[in-house]
């Protein structure tokens, strides 16, 4: 129902790894972390059965009936919208420094040996924050993870030259191109 009133509306980030068993961390009551193009609110009856929290976020160039990484949860019929993990990953690392620590963050991006890299790199050229981009890059070389060496870096909006720094309660982040 709320995938007919919210453009681009989808589970996604942290909650999206969590599903597909990307984790560190076990909570006993995870909040689902929610997405969306509008801006809108969660009905009542929603947050009362299911704790979460929307957010708008434009983290792609993409339409809304076209979002790549996108797709009904394990491809059954009437499941809700769901992040792919390569999708996922990205949203997650994107809200570093605003709703989630880089320490986690690094837990989680840790267990993602089995990303699909076409997908990703196809990802990655959508995106529009330079600073999840080289996050990305940072954290999948700093792990040797499989698929960071399948990237064509070259062809990736990481931004400048300059490094991209940022200053949040986990402390001062500087991602170099």
């Amino acid at each position: 129902m709320l995938q007919q009133q919210i453009a681009g509306f989808h589970v996604g980030g942290k909650t999206a790894l969590d599903w597909y068993g990307v984790r560190h961390y076990v909570l006993l009551r995870p909040t689902l972390r929610l997405y969306g193009w509008a801006t809108a609110r969660l009905p009542n009856w929603f947050g009362q059965h299911f704790p979460g929290e929307y957010h708008r976020k434009r983290l792609f160039t993409e339409e809304p009936e076209q979002m790549p990484g996108v797709g009904p949860f394990e491809n059954r019929d009437g499941a809700p919208l769901v992040s792919r993990p390569e999708r996922a990953l990205l949203e997650l690392l994107d809200e570093v420094g605003v709703r989630q620590s880089l320490q986690e963050a690094r837990e989680i991006a840790e267990g993602t040996h089995s990303l699909r890299a076409e997908l990703l790199m196809d990802l990655l050229k959508r995106c529009t924050s330079v600073k999840t981009v080289r996050l990305c890059l940072r954290l999948g070389r700093e792990f040797s993870l499989p698929w960071v060496g399948k990237l064509d870096e070259a062809v990736l909006p990481k931004g400048s030259a300059r490094p991209w720094i940022s200053k949040s309660s986990d402390g001062l982040l500087v991602l170099k191109p």
